[in-house]
């Protein structure tokens, strides 16, 4: 199991983010991730009292880039053996395997060292939503995993060639990161009458239609759905989005498994969130210098 939690990135320092984001890797014994967002409105922006200029989604993701690439050095700034613990001595930390960052960005200025240990999986994973075009190149760039959203399986395919795009233009392989697609989902008999209940307490005049690919109704259907998108390279895997909760866990767990058989099953591991994706936990980029 994986802890990825969305973590709204414009009106946050990095430095505080990464410490938070890496406690959370200690927690969890190496099973973290987050999900990087910008933050876009006017009433957002007063929730933290900060005075916000009009800005385009390119400058968000953008800034939203910095903070990613800050927290990967603040993340790589204790060398893996930086802890010494030892009690003779007094000495928690052998400061020599400290490194400042000093990086300089367009948005940020951080001198580092982080003042929390490097994370059980060096960098937690980093996931990313792919939707906008504005958000490409951050996502080609620092994502691990890619989360779209399609209203047909041939949306899904045409959105991951573009992830896959923009990640070969950062100089990065398209096999090392995972794109995700979204599908809510409602199931069981009853599923139809249940939605329309759902969408009569909805505020008036909110939208309750599909943000992504929704199948509502038996749990069979949906896994030959998945499986058709799976087969025609649509997304190499799928976020399960419950249209009601907790009902639609169960529903999942109970309905949807057993439909997709022993081939689909999850594995069971015993690693890391990044192992669970294939990934290498990477080495400390100060390390690699540090002589």
């Amino acid at each position: 199991m994986g802890v990825v939690p969305t973590v709204t990135v414009t009106h946050t320092e990095p430095f505080h983010l990464s410490k938070a984001v890496a406690t959370l890797d200690f927690v969890s014994t190496g099973r973290a991730g987050w999900q990087p967002e910008v933050s876009r409105t006017q009433a957002e922006a007063d929730l933290f009292g900060r005075a916000r200029a009009d800005r385009d989604a390119a400058s968000l993701w953008r800034e939203a880039g910095e903070v990613i690439e800050v927290a990967a050095r603040l993340w790589d700034s204790w060398e893996d053996d930086a802890e010494i613990r030892d009690a003779a001595t007094g000495r928690f930390v052998d400061r020599d395997r400290l490194h400042h960052i000093d990086f300089t960005g367009e948005f940020f200025s951080v001198t580092g060292p982080s003042i929390t240990p490097r994370p059980p999986q060096g960098q937690p994973l980093t996931v990313l939503r792919g939707d906008e075009p504005a958000a490409l190149a951050t996502v080609g760039r620092y994502a691990d995993v890619v989360r779209v959203a399609a209203d047909t399986v041939a949306g899904a395919a045409e959105a991951r060639d573009q992830v896959r795009a923009a990640v070969a233009g950062a100089g990065r392989d398209p096999e090392q990161v995972t794109v995700l697609l979204d599908v809510e989902t409602l199931l069981g008999d009853d599923a139809p009458a249940r939605l329309r209940e759902l969408d009569a307490l909805a505020p008036a005049g909110a939208d309750t239609g599909p943000a992504t690919l929704r199948h509502v109704g038996d749990p069979a259907e949906l896994a030959a759905l998945l499986r058709d998108a799976a087969e025609e390279r649509a997304a190499d895997g799928f976020v399960l989005v419950p249209l009601a909760l907790p009902s639609g866990v169960d529903e999942i767990v109970d309905g949807l498994l057993p439909a997709l058989g022993d081939t689909w099953a999850p594995a069971p591991y015993d690693g890391t969130l990044r192992d669970r994706f294939g990934l290498a936990r990477p080495v400390s980029r100060y390390a690699r210098t540090a002589g």
